[in-house]
């Protein structure tokens, strides 16, 4: 289904950028260095993004899709 698929990578990007960002996927050293992180931006086709908003919507979209709360599905 559609809707897997869109989580599936929202959920992929959003692991990625966590792991681009802390350099681990581990929870405890990723909440251990959120203060360390709090200012970084990503930069995305010319566009400057905070890092932990990305990274909350990403995961949130993944989450979306996973739970078929989008309505994308036929």
């Amino acid at each position: 289904m559609l809707v897997n698929r869109v989580g599936d990578i929202g959920l992929a990007l959003g692991i990625s950028l966590i792991f681009l960002t802390f350099k681990s996927v581990d929870y405890a050293v990723v909440f251990a260095m959120v203060p360390v992180i709090i200012d970084k931006s990503v930069n995305f086709l010319s566009f400057e993004f905070h890092a932990l908003t990305i990274i909350s919507f990403l995961l949130f979209w993944g989450v979306l899709g996973k739970s078929a709360q989008l309505s994308l599905h036929i």
